[in-house]
């Protein structure tokens, strides 16, 4: 009976589910069409509504996006910050532990207990203990052996502090063999002495002679034996030692008697200047600067720096130069020759040339190629002294005549002799249209000459030249002026001591004098011949001559000309009768040779 009942009540709940079930679904169904029936009036709202939701999540994501961007970068900031402190931190930790952990265990370091000390105390205690104070004494001064040890005792306590230490220790002094050598080096820098050969120390005007000093002897310390000193006071820890150089005597190779005998004029070279007094004026006082000038083993000597600035305050007169293809009036016009002289003497010398410039036109006193123009704040010219013992140059100008001479003991060997040749490879003014119209004149090619005993043995080519041709107005003017010296072109005299010099000048002058009165009128007519160079091409030569200065100068750019030019025709008067043989040399707005 209850189990029927139970079943009847089941049943009876199923029904009411049932129709419960119903209604809902019935009632969904209204809800349904009551939405329905307003869809039209809310269809536009809705829309918008989705619209501005859609935006409104872009937005936030975005937002969202940047904000997670960032911490995702600040996070990885600060763990390498964190790395980096953390490295600092153990790496100080580490120094901290070095410097100040006291050693716990009983440890000894060359007989010195160091048990419970920290880093610091050990090495005070160490120094203390072997202080250091080594020093070298030559005579009465003192060098101060830099501490070879510190290094060593700094390595063993590193080790020492760094790991389980041992019991004992002792520095490691050998391999200081390098170290010491550095120590007796530096000592005997201190106290070497070059031994001085006898030579020319000072030069006389009034007796014209250079004056000789005596051989010097030099010191040379014994850095060999210096060095096993050091390394031996090391070696028995006795760093206090004082230890004394020993230097031996060095004799000069040359003695003050021995100079006397082979000092002699090595070269000599004479050039003819005009009858211009003004010119020859500057061409006086130039030598004179340079006459008795001493240049001392390695050293180089100026042209400028020895003669300085060309002023009126020195006596130096306006003379004709060329500048741009033109004539034109400079102070100090004319002392190029002196340059140019200076530089064949030092050629046939065996000296070394270390800065030499062409003229912008071809030079009549010295045959193109072999010119040196010079001016002050422009082209200089030098020489070193490539010898071993002094050297003196000789200058004058006398009767229309410049000489330049090189006083030294030879430099050359035995029978060996050396100078320029010249020769002109290329005549633009005769070439095709184009090489006439090119504003060039010539090129030439410059060989260093080398005999033995009179023989030849090379003719290797130091550089070549081009010259500029001149302007029009002057082509006529300087082709008389050519034509009129031609029989008389100038030419290098080479004199190989002082009183074939002498009769080489007196020589010149006479013939000098023959020919004035056959070459005055043309030279007056106009202008005189320019002086050259424009391009000078240095080729690779075999000795101590080789010619530098590579550049092409422009009539422009040439600053050398108005202290070298010649008698310009405007300056040119009866009274002052042109030499046979004039010169010109090209200029620049500055004065200068």
């Amino acid at each position: 009976m209850s189990q029927n009942q139970s079943s009847a009540g089941r049943s009876r709940a199923k029904s009411a589910s049932r129709a419960k079930g119903s209604r809902s679904s019935y009632n969904s169904s209204a809800s349904g069409k009551g939405r329905s029936s307003g869809h039209n009036t809310g269809h536009n709202n809705g829309n918008h509504k989705k619209k501005d939701d859609g935006f409104v999540r872009i937005a936030a994501g975005g937002v969202i996006l940047i904000v997670a961007v960032a911490l995702i970068a600040g996070i990885v900031k600060n763990m390498g910050q964190t790395s980096e402190s953390k490295t600092e931190a153990e790496e100080t930790s580490v120094e901290t532990t070095i410097e100040t952990t006291a050693i716990q265990t009983t440890v000894e370091v060359e007989g010195v207990d160091i048990t419970g000390m920290s880093r610091s105390e050990a090495e005070e205690a160490l120094a203390d203990r072997f202080p250091w104070s080594m020093t070298v004494v030559y005579e009465d001064d003192t060098y101060e052996v830099s501490n070879l040890i510190s290094g060593r005792i700094d390595s063993l306590l590193d080790e020492i502090y760094s790991t389980i230490p041992d019991e004992s220790y002792e520095l490691d002094l050998t391999g200081m063999e390098s170290a010491a050598a550095e120590e007796a080096a530096s000592a005997a820098s201190k106290w070497n002495k070059s031994a001085k050969n006898g030579s020319i120390s000072s030069y006389d005007a009034d007796s014209d002679k250079f004056l000789f000093t005596g051989a010097q002897s030099g010191i040379s310390i014994d850095q060999e034996k210096l060095a096993e000193d050091i390394l031996s006071a090391v070696s028995a820890k006795d760093f206090d030692a004082q230890i004394t150089a020993s230097a031996d005597t060095v004799e000069p190779e040359i003695s003050e008697a021995s100079a006397r005998e082979k000092y002699k004029t090595v070269s000599s070279v004479t050039t003819n200047t005009t009858a211009n007094s003004k010119r020859n004026t500057n061409v006086r006082l130039a030598a004179k600067a340079v006459n008795g000038t001493i240049v001392q083993p390695g050293e180089t000597f100026s042209f400028n720096g020895t003669v300085g600035q060309r002023t009126e305050e020195k006596g130096y007169q306006e003379a004709g130069a060329y500048s741009n293809g033109e004539v034109v009036q400079e102070i100090g016009g004319g002392v190029c020759q002196v340059s140019s002289t200076l530089y064949n003497a030092v050629v046939k010398a065996g000296l070394k040339t270390v800065s030499r410039q062409s003229h912008t036109f071809e030079p009549s006193y010295v045959t193109p190629g072999t010119d040196a123009t010079v001016s002050w704040g422009g082209p200089d010219y030098k020489f070193i002294n490539n010898s071993s013992t002094a050297i003196g140059i000789r200058a004058s100008y006398s009767n229309q005549t410049c000489t330049v001479s090189i006083y030294a003991i030879p430099i050359l060997g035995d029978g060996v002799t050396q100078s320029l040749s010249s020769e002109k490879i290329k005549d633009y003014t005769t070439g095709t249209e184009a090489e006439r119209a090119s504003g060039l004149q010539s090129k030439w090619e410059v060989r260093l000459v080398v005999k033995k005993d009179g023989e030849v043995t090379s003719r290797d080519v130091l550089y070549t030249t081009t010259y500029k041709s001149h302007t029009t107005e002057n082509d006529a003017a300087a082709a008389a002026s050519t034509e009129a010296s031609t029989e008389a072109e100038s030419t290098i005299e080479e004199i190989e001591g002082s009183e074939s010099s002498e009769e080489s000048q007196d020589s010149s002058e006479e013939t000098e004098a023959e020919t004035l009165q056959e070459s005055t009128s043309a030279v007056i007519s106009g202008p005189p011949s320019a002086v050259g160079g424009g391009t000078t091409e240095v080729q690779q030569g075999p000795g101590a001559s080789t010619t530098t200065a590579p550049t092409e100068t422009t009539a422009a750019e040439t600053t050398a000309s108005s202290q070298n030019a010649p008698t310009a025709a405007a300056e040119t008067t009866a009274a002052e009768t042109t030499s046979s043989v004039p010169t010109v040399e090209t200029i620049a707005p500055m004065p200068g040779g």
